[in-house]
Order: structure tokens, then sequence, then C-alpha cells
């Protein structure tokens, strides 16, 4: 689940019965959601959100079904595309608030962009996203393997440590996650919506009160394969955009801030990120 981007082409065909047209999808980019989740795409009609149908992706990134019958009517006076994550199974006929790619359809107008900064969708592209860093430990007191912790904060600040993180606002459905991949693995430092405030996991830190900033200290409690304390130089540090529910323990495929700790990284400076959005950000277009 790394490192993923989407494009999504929606065409109509008529059917061979007058009252229904194919909404016919080429999707690329989204990935396998597991068994417990799926997608749904919604056709916005009056207001109301009417339902096409659903589909799964596999690993390689194939669609399950790609070609999905809608009445004529209500697909030619539609005025939005939506592509939700929904629970599989789901017993709710309405969307669920995980929506992750959205596109008007301007009066008359066969085809439109969809993507997430769309105001159905994310509401950003994240492309303002910022992110600094640093390495330390502070959950087990000064100086002692400061170099496998890491903190979204700016300690350079007065008169006190600031936010490190600049993000926008999520709309209900998501969340942000904090990451390191040790290696090949990814370890999560916990879920938050902003960017100052303790975020929701200490599991790996130590006894010690930690920053009120998103982070974690990798001390204790390692996961199978790791070990703990560790160095994080070399190793890769990650925010991304989570859907509420997740469906994964993994990263979801929006990354919008991606670092490599340098190898000669010092702990307790500010170490930066760069904004890897336009590589996993949905986008595309629809046509109808």
């Amino acid at each position: 689940m790394f490192f993923f981007g989407l494009t999504a082409i929606i065409s109509c065909s008529s059917d061979d019965n007058d009252d229904t047209k194919s909404l016919t999808l080429n999707i690329t980019g989204l990935e396998d959601l597991g068994s417990d989740f799926i997608y749904e795409n919604w056709i916005i009609v009056d207001g109301t959100p009417v339902s096409t149908g659903t589909f799964s992706v596999n690993t390689s990134g194939e669609l399950s079904k790609t070609s999905f019958s809608a009445n004529t009517n209500q697909l030619a006076s539609a005025t939005a595309y939506v592509l939700t994550i929904e629970p599989n199974p789901d017993n709710d006929v309405a969307p669920s608030s995980v929506h992750i790619l959205a596109g008007s359809f301007a009066s008359g107008a066969t085809s439109a962009t969809v993507s997430t900064n769309h105001d159905s969708a994310l509401k950003t592209d994240f492309t303002g996203a910022i992110g600094n860093y640093i390495l330390a430990t502070p959950t087990n007191g000064p100086n002692t393997n400061e170099k496998s912790g890491v903190w979204w904060l700016d300690p350079t600040t007065s008169p006190g440590p600031s936010a490190g993180l600049t993000l926008p606002a999520l709309p209900i459905g998501w969340k942000y996650e904090g990451w390191a991949v040790i290696g090949t693995t990814p370890v999560s430092t916990g879920k938050f919506t902003t960017a100052s405030g303790v975020d929701a996991s200490d599991t790996f830190s130590g006894t010690m009160e930690g920053p009120p900033f998103p982070g974690e200290d990798f001390l204790m409690a390692a996961p199978s394969g790791l070990t703990f304390p560790t160095d994080l130089s070399g190793h890769k540090v990650v925010i991304s955009v989570e859907p509420d529910p997740d469906n994964s323990p993994n990263p979801f495929l929006l990354k919008p801030l991606v670092a490599t700790v340098p190898d000669n990284a010092m702990d307790h400076n500010l170490l930066s990120m760069g904004n890897n959005a336009a590589a996993s950000n949905p986008s595309g277009s629809v046509q109808r």
C-alpha cells in the first residue's frame, strides 16, 4: 500500500434498454482495500446520492468490475460523481463519510474533472502541506537512544517548541497518521487531526510524558521482526491520510509528506519532509 496514484474516467453508452445507460470506469491507482471494505460509485441527482454499484480492487490495482447500469434520465441530470469507501458487507444504503474522489458536471457537460480537492471529497489536494520533524526520545529522558524517536515539532521557536506540520483540516471520515518505515516495516506513530496536541498512540514510548505534538519514541514492545530501541537514520518517515474507519493497519495510498532520514542526521535538529501529494493524490476525469 505504498505510493499509488489514481486516475478515473467514466463514460456512458446506451444499453439495449433505452431506460438505462452504462457507466463505465477506467480507473488506475486504486489499492486493494481488503475483504472488509469496498469502493462504491455515486451520482448526485437533485441533491440526492444514487448508487451505481460497488467494486473491489486486487493487489495489482485491477478493478473487479468496470461497467455499471444507471438510469438514463438520472445520469443525464446528475450534477456530480462521488467515489466512496464502504464497509463490506454494508447494511446502510446511504454513502459513508469516506469520500475519496469527486467531480462536478457543469450543466449539459459530458465530462468533469475529479480530484480529492472537490468539496464532496477531501476538499484539498495537500500540495500546500509542509512537514518538519526531529529525532528525539523525550519519554525516556535526555541523551538516551535519541535517534530512536520521531516528533513532528519545531524546537527552534520561542518561547517553546511549535508544530512541525502545516496541514489542511480534514473532513469527517479521514484522519492523519504518522509513520516510521523501519526497513520495509511501517510502524505507526499514531493518528491525529491537528498538528498540535498529542496523537492517539504512545504504544512504543517510554514512561515519561512526551511533548504535545504528534510523534513516538520506539523504545519498547517492538513489532515482530524489529528490535527497539533502534536508529531511524536512513529510514523513511511518512504522514499519511487514512480512512476513518481504517481499512488496514498499513499506510493508505494518500501520503502527502515523505522523507528519508539523513544517514548523518543529528538528534534534536530540525529536519524537513518533501511534499509527495502529486505522486499519491487521486486525480482524473469523468465522462458521461
